[in-house]
């Protein structure tokens, strides 16, 4: 499994947990920015890893800023991607099972470390179950191909 990662200023000490955790489990990642505390644009970062997840160079994104709302509105802007923004495990597994999200957000100033780890453990541990499912993300493509040009 292969993941990739960013952040803005807001949530870069949550994302360095998160790499932590993910290295102790063996996972590949890349971490695309920011690398400082210093006050920068989620937007850049959302979209670095959209790109990478949408060209399926990585299996999935993780992305965190202060609240998580913005990163993930931002990378649901590329084509391809389902950024979820969750603050509990069971959307965390859900929006696998359900939606086949292959972006998960955080907000690293909602959500704390022991919590967003267990989230990040939920989201990667499951897959999505297609069948009845299916057919909804179908039509969620569908509304993002009648509106990109």
């Amino acid at each position: 499994m292969k993941i990739a990662l960013g952040s803005d200023h807001g949530g870069i000490e949550l994302k360095r947990d998160i790499i932590k955790h993910l290295e102790k489990k063996g996972i590949e990642i890349k971490d695309f920015g920011t690398y400082t505390e210093e006050s920068c644009d989620y937007p850049d970062f959302a979209l670095k890893v959209a790109e990478e997840v949408a060209s399926k160079n990585y299996d999935f994104g993780i992305l965190v800023c202060g609240t998580g709302i913005g990163i993930s509105i931002s990378a649901n802007k590329v084509p391809g991607i389902r950024a979820a923004l969750c603050h509990d495990t069971f959307s965390a597994h859900a929006t696998r099972e359900h939606n086949d999200a292959n972006i998960l957000a955080l907000g690293g100033r909602i959500v704390g470390v022991g919590l967003a780890l267990d989230i990040v453990d939920a989201f990667l541990n499951a897959e999505f179950q297609g069948g009845r499912h299916e057919r909804r993300v179908n039509k969620i493509t569908e509304i993002e191909k009648k509106y990109s040009k």
